[in-house]
């Protein structure tokens, strides 16, 4: 081989505090400008006559090919390391927003806004860095490490909404888009903290398995199954909450900065039930942990639909949703590591996330489609409520325990 690889002992011998404070930058970094798209909804309907269905069209198919992306970015990532995915990703994902800078038509918002950040994000998102500290950081690490990476993701959506608010309202919505864009390319020098081995180095750590045989196992067992369905729902929420809140609350009387900050302070408190997460991943169950987040998802949007719409109710909906944004992830990826170890983390938490961008997917599109059709929201909202219910009842059944221990129990 022409260069050395990095072996399981040199990894040992970094610090887990530099791998989790960078992998949580670059969270932070890869977080912010997507969850900053609902401020450009409003500056580029307006600027080039367009109908909120196609901005939202572009935004799904981001979530949709992100999702899509990902397993393979995962399964590359397990094969060859972390670092090389991260690096494609965060090119691809500057040229993305450059290029939505200057998408004048229907077909370059779709291919910039839409496909290239789609599968930018699918090289350089948490999910990325998740896998990275399940297969680098030591056991006691990793459940506050997967809520940590998830709370930077957090702190980026925290900060890029009202950055972005104040941007465009100093520079122009043009020239923001292609300030994120540098921003992105921050994430190569950061990347280099989590290179990790490739297979090779690790294969003795775990039996050996072919990625089909990986593939095989996870979708014949019915807890994982559960699992990924589970996870659909977060998706619709979480993206059509990013993409379509700000104008919701434009539509309701509301200022554009009321909805920046709200998304802001979903950003910040999610950084609080992220951490949070993690913890109570460690010491309680996992399933019923992610029952009770989507059953109380479900109770805090009917309070906030109902409720007249006021700064006060906005962003106290902002709170007690981003309490529960992304506190799904450390448990979900807790169990898809359980379940099936750390070799081929990065591809089946992959595929258990593309579920949830599917769920993305619907949750942007549909919140575009129904407006233009029924102009308004609120039926978009109602099925973000009766999914809540439905995954929290989908999760009670998962049975918390290694697969190969469910299969050979006089080995436990």
């Amino acid at each position: 081989m022409s260069a050395s690889p990095i072996t399981a002992s040199g990894m040992a011998r970094r610090a887990p505090l530099l791998i989790v404070l960078c992998g949580c930058l670059i969270a932070m970094l890869t977080f912010g400008p997507r969850a900053s798209s609902g401020i450009f909804l409003l500056p580029m309907t307006h600027e080039y006559g367009w109908g909120r269905d196609t901005f939202g069209l572009a935004i799904a198919i981001q979530n949709l090919l992100w999702g899509l992306g990902t397993p393979f970015a995962g399964a590359i990532a397990d094969r060859y390391g972390v670092a090389r995915v991260l690096c494609v990703g965060a090119v691809l994902y500057a040229a993305g927003l450059a290029m939505m800078a200057y998408a004048s038509t229907p077909g370059l918002l779709h291919l910039s806004a839409g496909v290239i950040v789609g599968f930018g994000l699918s090289g350089c998102s948490f999910n990325i860095v998740l896998a990275a500290f399940g297969k680098m950081l030591p056991d006691r690490w990793r459940p506050m490490a997967f809520g940590a990476g998830t709370a930077a993701g957090s702190f980026g959506q925290f900060l890029f909404p009202p950055l972005a608010n104040g941007l465009i309202g100093s520079v122009g919505w043009q020239e923001t888009l292609i300030l994120f864009g540098g921003a992105m390319l921050m994430v190569m020098p950061l990347a280099v903290a989590l290179m990790s081995p490739p297979r090779v180095a690790v294969a003795n750590a775990e039996p050996r398995q072919t990625i089909g045989a990986a593939l095989g196992q996870a979708f014949r067992h019915p807890s994982y199954v559960f699992l990924v369905l589970g996870f659909f729902t977060c998706g619709f929420q979480l993206a059509f909450v990013t993409t379509h809140l700000p104008a919701y609350l434009t539509d309701r009387g509301l200022s554009i900065t009321i909805g920046g900050w709200t998304l802001a302070v979903i950003g910040l408190a999610n950084m609080v039930g992220s951490l949070s997460s993690g913890w109570m991943s460690a010491r309680f169950s996992r399933r019923l942990l992610l029952a009770w987040i989507y059953f109380a998802r479900g109770v805090v949007i009917i309070a906030f639909i109902l409720l007249p719409a006021s700064p006060v109710t906005s962003i106290g909906f902002g709170i007690a949703i981003g309490l529960l944004w992304l506190s799904t992830v450390p448990p979900t990826s807790g169990l898809v590591m359980l379940m099936f170890g750390t070799r081929y983390l990065a591809m089946l938490y992959g595929f258990a996330f593309f579920s949830h961008q599917v769920g993305g997917f619907l949750g942007v599109w549909l919140g575009g489609l129904l407006y233009e059709k029924l102009g308004s929201y609120d039926l978009v909202w109602w099925l973000s409520v009766a999914l809540s219910f439905a995954s929290a009842v989908i999760n009670l059944p998962i049975v918390e325990r290694p697969v190969a221990e469910r299969r050979h129990p006089a080995a436990a």
